[in-house]
């Protein structure tokens, strides 16, 4: 039988990847392969952190497959030439891959399939990243979904009578007779910087093994407070499954069967409210990936179009001091310090810094995504994009434009103590709680009992919370007439 290509992308696994699966299952030797091709991402190439995650990710990849008695092969340059290439060397007759949904790696994995075929190769994808396809599931009107809750209602009943088992990984993987040509993983660009690395290395272990290992640290320690807990910026009731699901180290189907068994296996109410609270979650990621797929555009561009003529601020001053976490909003600051020491927030920190980037500072969403996209570990162009717009209320199922999130209050809510927020301002260590999430207001006393002089040892607000919120309501209201009187003048 002749040899197959699998082409590893974001199914960095061996356990339930149905492309590997597949090959396997045709009989004869299998080839896995990695190509490192940047400029096909367009724009999107992949940022700092993630390139970090993906080297660690190909290593573990890399170790799982040796266990088994193959090894993978790296290759760099474009894509199909690469795969035409190692498919005349290895006499392959058929390339398989997971597939992938964002309009860029759409178009190119469509040029790939023909490209092969006319070479007289065969191409054939699996679904690998998500619990259903994003055209399998529609509105009673056969268009896309753009509200969550009907979306994931639908989904919910149809993954109840359709899912099944994730395919167990295999014990061995065979292998061509003659060695075949890799370039190493230090030839490519994937590095980070001393000082951040050390930070990811201290938080992050990449790889199959780790993430379900942590899967199962979560579902058996943390799960049942998840529902209660997943806003606290200090319990630690996340799962930090996101870069692993990005990656593909982990498949959502074996998340979705490993908790909903412990779901049924429980007897509790309050667990089964965790399970769902947490699969939930879930849904929120294949709502993201429904919409990139229906709507493209969005990733630069708002879905709400009213929004396109938004009277956004440009101000790099500003844009600096937030993406450093020098705001003078504690809460805001300290959220961002730990994205760029670790490479990851909570989604309650995600939601706090962005909502102040486009709301108290008047920044685009658009700089914000980019900036998460370089910074964060698990960066997900269709969660980015859904999680920006969400937040700047441009999007689907958005939060309304007004709804602005207080800094200080949010502070005071999920970081009460301030032990989130002394972990990563150690400036402001000695600060009584009470003043923790307003230093400002602190009396001279209490800054000096404690080090601080704001202004030099930490910075005063850049923005005053509540002219800044007055201002973006105004903005907003002035948006609202004017795209009434558009469409009442277009009537």
């Amino acid at each position: 039988m002749a040899a197959t290509i699998v082409w590893f992308r974001n199914d960095l696994r061996i356990r339930d990847n149905r492309a590997l699966i597949a090959a396997l299952q045709r009989g004869g030797p299998v080839i896995p392969l990695f190509v490192w091709a940047p400029e096909e991402d367009g724009i999107w190439q992949l940022g700092s952190a993630s390139r970090w995650w993906l080297r660690q990710s190909l290593i573990a990849l890399d170790q799982d497959l040796i266990a088994r008695g193959s090894k993978l092969i790296v290759r760099s340059g474009q894509t199909s030439a690469v795969l035409k290439s190692l498919a005349r060397e290895t006499e392959a007759d058929a390339v398989y891959f997971s597939r992938q949904y964002e309009s860029q790696a759409v178009e190119r994995d469509r040029d790939v399939t023909i490209e092969l075929q006319r070479a007289g190769i065969a191409a054939e994808s699996f679904i690998a990243s998500l619990l259903i396809e994003p055209w399998e599931i529609k509105n009673s009107s056969g268009k896309p979904f753009r509200v969550f809750t009907h979306y994931w209602n639908r989904c919910v009943r149809q993954l109840d009578t359709a899912m099944i088992d994730p395919i167990e990984e295999p014990a061995t993987i065979s292998r061509t007779p003659r060695p075949v040509d890799s370039i190493s993983l230090e030839s490519l660009d994937l590095h980070l910087d001393s000082q951040r690395s050390a930070g990811f290395e201290a938080n992050w272990h990449p790889g199959a093994a780790s993430a379900e290992a942590k899967l199962e640290t979560f579902l058996h320690d943390r799960l049942h407070a998840y529902a209660e807990a997943r806003d606290s910026l200090s319990l630690g009731a996340n799962s930090c499954m996101s870069p692993h699901l990005h990656f593909g180290e982990i498949s959502p189907r074996q998340i979705w069967n490993a908790v909903t068994s412990l779901s049924r296996k429980s007897r509790k109410s309050n667990f089964s409210e965790a399970c769902t609270s947490y699969l939930r979650q879930l849904g929120w990621r294949e709502f993201a990936y429904h919409l990139i797929y229906h709507f493209p555009e969005t990733t630069f561009r708002p879905l709400q179009m009213k929004f396109a003529s938004f009277p956004w601020c440009n101000d790099e001053r500003l844009l600096k001091c937030w993406k450093e976490g020098r705001t003078g909003y504690p809460i805001v600051d300290a959220g961002m310090r730990q994205l760029l020491q670790t490479g990851w927030i909570n989604n309650r920190m995600r939601m706090i810094v962005a909502s102040f980037l486009v709301k108290d500072l008047l920044l685009p969403w658009q700089e914000g995504a980019r900036w998460f996209w370089e910074t964060l570990v698990d960066a997900d162009l269709a969660n980015n994009t859904l999680g920006w717009q969400w937040v700047a209320g441009c999007g689907a199922d958005a939060a309304p434009f007004f709804r602005i999130f207080n800094p200080v209050s949010q502070g005071e809510k999920f970081d009460p103590d301030g032990e989130y927020t002394r972990r990563w301002l150690p400036e402001l260590h000695r600060l009584p709680r009470k003043f923790i999430h307003r230093p400002w207001v602190a009396p001279q006393s209490e800054l000096d009992a404690a080090g601080i002089t704001i202004g030099t040892t930490y910075p005063h607000p850049i923005v005053d919370h509540d002219m800044a919120r007055q201002r973006a309501l105004d903005r907003f209201r002035a948006l609202r007439k004017e795209t009434t009187s558009l469409q009442i003048e277009g009537t």
